[in-house]
């Protein structure tokens, strides 16, 4: 499993709400490039985002599946990238009004191809990773109110 963290100063409830708004996810998700669509009952558990993966000539067409929330607190969503990459992501958020810690957790969503990949994926997509909770981090820190910044 590769897992990062980052401290954010802005609100949990900011940071939760650009983790929630699929349309931001370009402006700080390593890879993402195009939000296609959104379902309108987003982001309740089974809905889903639809995203071109990669940079053209070779982007890929998939989706992003809710598979649990709990507001200002967990996002546990399913990522595809067909035809190779399938995987659970799980966003965790603790703080208050003012700074919060988000964390990251992605593991292959099938264990046994995990197994095999996850010596070669994981400092891979730790660094994925690392770089996209930055871009968060500027994204939510820029848009905090001026008052609530530390």
């Amino acid at each position: 499993m590769a897992y990062t963290s980052r401290e954010v100063e802005a609100s949990v409830h900011d940071v939760f709400t650009l983790l929630t708004e699929p349309r931001t996810y370009p402006d700080w998700l390593a890879g993402a490039s195009d939000i296609r669509a959104v379902d309108d009952d987003w982001p309740r558990p089974g809905s889903k985002f639809h995203h071109w993966v990669g940079v053209r000539p070779l982007r890929v067409a998939d989706s992003t599946k809710v598979l649990e929330i709990e507001p200002d607190r967990l996002l546990r969503l399913g990522v595809r990238a067909r035809p190779f990459v399938s995987a659970i992501a799980t966003f965790t958020l603790v703080g208050d009004d003012r700074r919060c810690v988000v964390s990251l957790e992605e593991e292959p969503a099938v264990p046994l191809i995990g197994t095999i990949v996850r010596p070669v994926m994981d400092p891979v997509t730790h660094v994925r990773n690392h770089v996209s909770l930055r871009r968060l981090a500027d994204l939510a820190a820029a848009r905090a109110p001026v008052g609530a910044r530390g």
